[in-house]
């Protein structure tokens, strides 16, 4: 049965061959790259009721523009990016199928993510870092903890004040004239 489908398959035309190939080829593409885009939206991000809070203060942020990825995949190369976001991805199914019960009231970032979060944050706003020192602490989130996910995500470290000479000591909030 598939042989002789595959015969008759090879007998037609080549040029219809050709056609029939591009042409899956071309939908094949422009379905994977919209599929692909569309799972880095906030839209699709959203879809599991764990996100909505999470999706709700980044709505109304400065950055809700950005899509998910922009800040908590990361850039380097493509295989990288798909490789964490693949191993986020079956995080993320395994929490919402059979994980449920543990999934904590506040999310936070993971250590890899919380560096990817980080150096994504560097990337873009590399000019305000060679125009004023952010040095006074170990990461941006240090500091800018909301960003964008709103009040609900600072932890009890947040709110502690930086020790007596740190800000001085490295410069943080100062122009950098260096």
């Amino acid at each position: 049965m598939i042989k002789r489908a595959l015969k008759k398959f090879l007998s037609l035309d080549k040029r219809m061959l050709l056609f029939v190939g591009v042409l899956t080829g071309i939908i094949v593409s422009v379905v994977t790259v919209k599929g692909l885009a569309y799972t880095d939206s906030p839209e699709f991000c959203s879809s599991c009721h764990i996100m909505n809070n999470v999706h709700d203060s980044f709505a109304s942020s400065t950055h809700a523009e950005l899509s998910c990825s922009d800040c908590h995949l990361p850039h380097d190369t493509l295989v990288n990016k798909y490789t964490n976001k693949a191993k986020a991805g079956i995080g993320h199914v395994y929490f919402n199928t059979l994980g449920e019960s543990k999934i904590p009231k506040v999310l936070h970032a993971t250590e890899n993510s919380a560096e990817v979060i980080n150096q994504n944050c560097i990337d873009c706003h590399k000019s305000t870092l060679d125009n004023v020192a952010h040095d006074a602490k170990d990461s941006c989130s240090s500091c800018h903890q909301a960003v964008p996910h709103g009040s609900d995500f600072k932890t009890e470290d947040y709110f502690k004040p930086a020790k007596p000479g740190e800000l001085l000591e490295n410069k943080g909030g100062t122009l950098n004239n260096g």
